[in-house]
């Protein structure tokens, strides 16, 4: 009745419910967060989970509402922008754009900061874009990166955006330093 056979299935049940439990675990951290920090400092991305929202209680009504804090300006931000940092948030790109001179389903990147708008030959841009004109200074591209087709209606672009503007900072410094291939 209990050879080894029925011993190595129990043992093979036991470890299948351990694993199963540790991945049903893993998935719930993922979608829940289950800290029990104060709503306000510490919540949201500083506290290291972007998931969650304050919701303000009808007792804290009576409290002065908090100032909101400024953000500081794409100059100041792009002055102290990491390459490096951009280089890893390049890879959102790299399935469209290369940074070799060679266009892929979008045009090539060596080169774009301080390139004319639209200037990539053999590519072929939407009419918005063509005729968007001017150069692509960070400021541009910032604006442009933030929000495609709001910045330029009718762009190909179908990329949603970069909401965080360090990181479009720190991509803009690193095609910046990209001259060609």
């Amino acid at each position: 009745m209990f050879d080894t056979m029925t011993f190595t299935k129990a043992g093979a049940a036991v470890c299948a419910a351990l694993l199963i439990f540790l991945f049903a675990n893993w998935g719930a951290e993922a979608l829940y967060v289950t800290e029990t920090e104060a709503h306000g400092e510490g919540h949201g991305e500083e506290a290291g989970h972007d998931k969650g929202y304050v919701i303000a209680s009808l007792e804290e009504g009576n409290e002065e509402p908090e100032e909101e804090v400024e953000q500081a300006s794409f100059e100041e931000v792009y002055a102290s922008a990491d390459a490096g940092a951009g280089e890893r948030v390049y890879n959102k790109c790299r399935s469209c754009h290369k940074l070799d001179g060679s266009n892929g389903t979008g045009p090539h990147l060596d080169g774009v900061v301080g390139r004319e708008v639209a200037a990539v030959d053999g590519f072929a841009y939407s009419d918005a874009m063509a005729s968007h004109g001017g150069d692509w200074t960070p400021e541009e591209l910032s604006h442009f990166l933030e929000d495609p087709r709001g910045y330029i209606p009718g762009t190909k672009m179908s990329f949603s955006g970069l909401d965080d503007i360090e990181d479009r900072a720190n991509i803009i410094a690193y095609l910046a330093e990209q001259t060609g291939g």
